[in-house]
């Protein structure tokens, strides 16, 4: 059994990505771990817009907190994302994220991230294992 609490890996510098994009990660699941997918929680900062698209992971994303949209950019729909809202990019979809208030996401990935990837300038991260 594993157990965490986000309050101590805040403090430590186990997991916790801060990116220069306006968004920060607290990885509390990574594939070291042998689950199958990693589970994080993300903070998008008010006002940012974010472009991925994640060709060798699947992901699916939760709301907990804020209010922002997503645009599904091959098919040019957008979706209103508020708490409660869950949506999965089942197709390795490209998006923009745009959070209006800060966004509080929980988000799983598949095959999990090791935790040590960049997004690279498409959006993606490379397929890295440990």
């Amino acid at each position: 059994m594993i157990v965490r609490d986000y309050n101590d890996i805040v403090k430590s510098d186990r997991s916790r990505v801060v990116s220069d994009a306006k968004w920060s990660s607290v990885r509390m699941l990574l594939e070291q771990d042998g689950m199958g997918f990693s589970f994080h929680i993300t903070f998008l900062e008010a006002g940012s817009e974010h472009t991925f698209e994640y060709k060798n992971h699947f992901e699916s994303v939760y709301c907990m907190q804020g209010t922002g949209s997503i645009t599904d950019l091959a098919a040019g729909e957008t979706h209103l994302i508020r708490p409660g809202v869950m949506y999965a990019l089942d197709k390795h979809d490209r998006h923009t994220l745009r959070a209006e208030e800060e966004l509080v996401m929980a988000c799983v990935f598949n095959p999990p991230v090791t935790g040590s990837e960049t997004h690279r300038e498409d959006g993606s991260y490379a397929l890295e294992t440990t």
